[in-house]
């Protein structure tokens, strides 16, 4: 629904004062244009161009919160490819945010006008407490600029309404099948790309001369500590292989579920998510990183017994839950099998180190130090901040302060450690702490209930991944890590999908009355 007209458009023919000055003015572009490839700026003309393009984005979202939401998307996978060819240009950085902004000013607008669904979500008591707190935590006296607490309100609430767009955008099964099989397009494009570079190295989707804040994350090389062999971490799209790595998680459990339901609920579109889960799984081989292949290999048990729990016994099709599992195993084994066949020094160099580093019985083994020493170590080393009861300041050592020291010019706070529910510690103090692990364990609990009520039907396989992302995500990860959460990507999905997983039911129920009266109808016809 469109709750803006469209622009007016100027019939230029009928005004020759109005078309004097268009053409005067793409006269002056195209000369300045022209200036700046004879002088060699290239990234200026393509910033220029970039804006244009913005501009026309704003006023698409504008028109349509719906296309929005799938612009802002796309945007947000591909950004990293445009900032770190431009030298890591902050104005790119904060495009999303824009976006973001604009998408919710139209859609509280068609709220405004009741022409979207409104949405009250179980756990939002928790979630205003939390926000509530980020917000008296801004002008906390030990931060030493508040542009930290802009840092930190906007990292962990900016994305949250989204939840109520993603709620909104589901009408019908077919808008359910249109997002995800926009999304499934989106994750092989950035997953293939990413295998590619893992074979061609960082000169392939990185610029010759990379920015000094993100060379490092570029251009990481992992080593099997016995055998020696090396291998690429690649970053692909994105400006790190930690952001990589975490993209691999999130399209794993999106195409396991997605799979799970076209299984179930109709035959077209199986072929593309059957092929996502193929490639992703490559990705997650080749990646060089052992957090995806432990939370994937993990999910992809949890996420099959779930399939047997919740499927539809009743109807009888217990057989194609089965299936979707042969033939989600079958697709990673043949993926696997292409790899292994025309890039074997790769993908051997990938399989030494995990298994020299992963496995219980090798000497250099780092299992047990990485999953429960090292995080616990430095979950313990948060309480010796002495601010640790009442907090730095939300923002303090949250992802991005780089930016903010180099740009704002805010004195270094030099504080943090390798373990999110420590880092949320030392910014937010010990009832801050205790506050984000309420709202963790609510969220879970609500998106489970979803997912129960939702067992026996083809929408079960979409309701648990979700569930179980926004668990992972919230609970163990953010253990280890509270960036993942702050990652803008995984953020985003995390709401959009929330908003989803609460749709669903109602989704379930509409949808099944409609085939039930049509049927009805139908055999009362033939009668």
């Amino acid at each position: 629904m469109r709750m803006i007209g469209s622009l007016p458009s100027f019939r230029f023919s009928r005004s020759p004062g109005l078309t004097l000055v268009a053409f005067g003015v793409v006269l002056l572009l195209a000369y300045e244009a022209a200036q700046l490839v004879l002088e060699g700026d290239i990234s200026t003309l393509v910033m220029c161009g970039m804006a244009f393009v913005g501009l026309a984005v704003v006023v698409a979202i504008l028109n349509d919160w719906r296309r929005g939401l799938y612009l802002l998307l796309g945007w947000i996978l591909f950004e990293d490819l445009f900032r770190k060819y431009l030298g890591n240009n902050m104005a790119i950085f904060f495009t999303k945010d824009v976006l973001t902004i604009v998408l919710y000013i139209a859609f509280f607008a068609a709220r405004r006008d009741h022409l979207v669904k409104k949405f009250k979500p179980p756990f939002l008591i928790p979630l205003l407490i939390f926000i509530w707190f980020g917000v008296i935590q801004m002008f906390n006296p030990a931060s030493t600029s508040i542009f930290y607490g802009i840092l930190g309100m906007k990292v962990y609430f900016l994305y949250v309404p989204l939840m109520f767009v993603g709620y909104s955008l589901i009408e019908s099964d077919l808008d359910l099948r249109k997002f995800f099989t926009f999304n499934m397009v989106l994750f092989l494009i950035v997953v293939a790309l990413g295998i590619a570079q893992s074979i061609l190295g960082p000169k392939f989707l990185n610029p010759m001369v990379i920015q000094e804040d993100i060379r490092d994350l570029s251009t990481l090389y992992r080593i099997a500590p016995i055998s020696g062999l090396m291998a690429y971490r690649p970053n692909g799209v994105f400006v790190s292989a930690g952001r990589f790595a975490n993209f691999l998680v999130l399209s794993w459990l999106m195409a396991l579920g997605f799979g799970g339901y076209l299984l179930l609920r109709r035959r077209s579109g199986r072929n593309l998510a059957f092929l996502a889960i193929a490639v992703v799984a490559m990705g997650t081989v080749m990646c060089a990183s052992r957090s995806p292949i432990m939370y994937n290999a993990g999910s992809a048990l949890v996420v099959a017994a779930a399939f047997l729990w919740g499927a539809p016994w009743r109807q009888g099709e217990v057989r194609r839950v089965i299936r979707t599992i042969q033939r989600a195993l079958l697709a990673v084994g043949l993926g696997l099998l292409l790899m292994m066949t025309y890039f074997p020094e790769a993908i051997a160099s990938r399989l030494a180190i995990y298994s020299e580093t992963l496995s219980p019985d090798s000497p250099s083994s780092e299992l047990a130090a990485r999953t429960r020493d090292y995080p616990f170590r430095n979950f313990m080393l948060a309480f010796e901040h002495e601010r640790w009861p009442y907090g730095y300041g939300i923002g303090t050592c949250t992802l991005g302060v780089q930016y903010v020291v180099r740009i704002m010019h805010a004195t270094p706070m030099g504080i943090g450690v390798e373990n999110g529910y420590g880092q949320v510690l030392i910014e937010l103090g010990i009832v801050g702490l205790l506050l984000w692990i309420s709202l963790s364990i609510a969220i879970s609990i609500s998106a489970w209930k979803v997912a129960k009520r939702l067992r026996g039907t083809p929408w079960f396989p979409l309701a648990f991944v979700i569930f179980w992302y926004a668990f992972l995500v919230l609970i163990p990860i953010a253990y280890v890590g509270i960036t993942v959460y702050q990652d803008y990507m995984m953020n985003t999905y995390l709401w959009i999908l929330l908003g989803i997983l609460f749709r669903l039911p109602e989704l379930a129920k509409d949808t099944i009355q409609n085939e039930t009266m049509a049927q009805l109808d139908s055999e009362s016809r033939l009668v």
